[in-house]
């Protein structure tokens, strides 16, 4: 009995790793056969996408044209392929895919689609040594869909490169696409400039992208420190390159006389704090403190953006930032200062005054920068500056590039200066009415000088800016960035004649009163009727 329980045993076990070697044979062969229909699968798939995108394309979708391509890159990036390259070309789209080597040494990416070459250069930094990735270059060719939104892409074309599972900004050692120029006339009398695809605005921006072309060359080579799609976008000339380096040099010159000039302000006041006593000199001091920070930090703007120091430029984007709010918040508390001053001469005080300006002038533009810097600080960072004849003196400087935040800024700085120009209003005003007075006339070029220096307290020449319906033109540019870049030394300069007619005020009063003591000692009964007080208290006295 022993013996047949074992061959039982023994022949349930055979049986048992019969059927699992079965089972082990069907798996082989459904992943045999799985494999073989994935790659048919995925090819099919990729074509079936490349359909779909030619089809919004011909229906000139751009919205859903964007969407749709940013999909389509994420499915390209994930796409699995035997060998090292793999092609795919429908109609307006085409697309090279690589899988990078360990020891990655740089990629140039040629492409001719559409009678139209491209050639891509990837630099081996953006690759780290044994880095397995996939490199993704696809070119897409929409011109109609472009000119129905009123953008003038060279020869409709798009080109992207990523790679997957990273995304790479800021790069030190950047990426270069180089676009051909064929055929006649192909930039149609406009200039070249590039810019990439922004896929949260569905627009496009020239951030971190620098244009280098000449006249007569026949090629537009694209340097940027991103990857992304990007396109070659023909503008509408503005400004000359002179123009734009002699504009740099004034605002260059400008801001350092401003910087000097109220450094020497801010010491002369601090060495003599007895002259702190005024609530109104104060806020001009606070004022002056924002624009000392405004300038120290504009100057070696563009100086650090050229060396590529990403912290140290950042650093700079930020307090720029937050130096630009602080000077037109306190321009802003200047005008209500005047107003408190001017229409409600009386019953104005306020407790703990200056403390509470200093809160909403320093306290409001720190609170919004570092909100930003909490919600995305990626904001701030290098930001290109192209001329406008032919882009190829682009410079950078630390500043921010969203859109939205210049959006906020603008709409900011506008509301200020709209407010100060009230307050303005009112004051010439109330000049013109004392004017009108007996003995007004003396008074009239006194009143000229003390406009002009409170318009440089509350900004007025920012007004350029919001007063201009598009953009400025090149003498609006000139008077622009000389009257503003001057704005702390116009102020300083009416910070020293206010201190130098207190002087000449407190000296005459001086004056009066020592003839008045002379007076006492000589006539005493006439001094007595000249202090009512007194007199009351003499009378009683009696």
């Amino acid at each position: 009995m022993f013996t047949l329980r074992l061959n039982m045993v023994t022949v349930r076990l055979n049986m048992f790793t019969f059927r699992f070697n079965i089972v082990t044979v069907r798996f082989n062969m459904f992943n045999m056969f799985t494999d073989e229909n994935l790659g048919v699968s995925k090819e099919q798939s990729l074509e079936d996408r490349f359909m779909k995108m030619n089809e919004i394309i011909q229906e000139n979708k751009y919205t859903a044209f964007i969407r749709f391509m940013e999909e389509l890159e994420r499915e390209l990036e994930c796409t699995t392929f035997p060998g090292g390259k793999y092609s795919i070309t429908k109609e307006a789209l085409l697309a090279h895919l690589y899988r990078a080597p360990g020891n990655f040494q740089g990629l140039t990416i040629s492409a001719n689609h559409a009678n139209r070459s491209v050639h891509v250069y990837l630099p081996e930094k953006i690759l780290q040594p044994k880095e397995d990735r996939t490199i993704v270059f696809c070119m897409i060719t929409a011109s109609e869909m472009f000119e129905r939104q009123n953008l003038t892409v060279l020869y409709g074309n798009v080109v992207g490169v990523s790679i997957s599972g990273k995304k790479l900004k800021g790069l030190m050692d950047r990426i270069k696409i180089t676009f051909s120029l064929q055929g006649t006339s192909p930039l149609q009398g406009k200039l070249p400039r590039c810019h990439y695809l922004n896929f949260s605005t569905n627009s496009f921006h020239s951030d971190g992208c620098i244009t280098h072309w000449s006249p007569g060359e026949e090629q537009v080579v694209c340097s940027c420190d991103h990857l992304t799609y990007f396109a070659v976008l023909l503008v509408t000339p503005e400004i000359s390159e002179r123009d734009q380096n002699i504009l740099t040099y004034i605002t260059l010159i400008g801001c350092s006389i401003s910087l000097i000039f109220l450094v020497i302000t801010l010491l002369m006041y601090l060495c003599h704090r007895k002259m702190l006593a005024d609530t109104t000199l104060k806020i001009h001091l606070n004022l002056v403190v924002a624009l000392v920070l405004l300038n120290v930090h504009f100057l070696p703007s563009q100086l650090v953006a050229s060396l590529s120091v990403y912290n140290l430029c950042v650093y700079l984007a930020v307090m720029i930032h937050y130096s630009l709010l602080a000077t037109f918040t306190w321009t802003a508390l200047e005008g209500f200062h005047l107003y408190l001053l001017l229409i409600r001469v009386f019953n104005i005080y306020v407790r703990r005054y200056l403390l509470k300006l200093a809160l909403v002038g320093w306290g409001l533009p720190a609170v919004a920068v570092i909100i930003i810097l909490i919600i995305n600080k990626d904001i701030y960072q290098r930001v290109t500056l192209h001329s406008s004849d032919n882009n190829t003196t682009s410079s950078q400087i630390c500043y921010l590039q969203d859109s939205t935040v210049q959006v906020f800024n603008i709409a900011f700085c506008g509301l200020v200066w709209a407010f100060t120009m009230i307050m303005l209003a009112l004051t010439c005003k109330l000049m013109l009415r004392r004017d009108r007075m007996p003995g007004g006339n003396s008074r009239r070029w006194k009143d000229v000088c003390t406009v002009l220096g409170i318009s440089s307290l509350l900004g007025v020449t920012w007004g350029l800016v919001f007063c201009s319906f598009g953009g400025l033109p090149t003498p609006g540019l000139y008077l622009f960035c000389i009257l503003n870049s001057l704005q702390g030394f116009f102020v300083s300069l009416w910070m020293l004649i206010s201190k130098q007619r207190a002087g000449a005020a407190t000296s005459k009063d001086s004056q009066a009163t020592r003839s008045t003591d002379m007076q006492t000692d000589r006539y005493p009964k006439l001094a007595a009727a000249a202090r009512p007080g007194k007199l009351e208290a003499d009378e009683s006295a009696l």
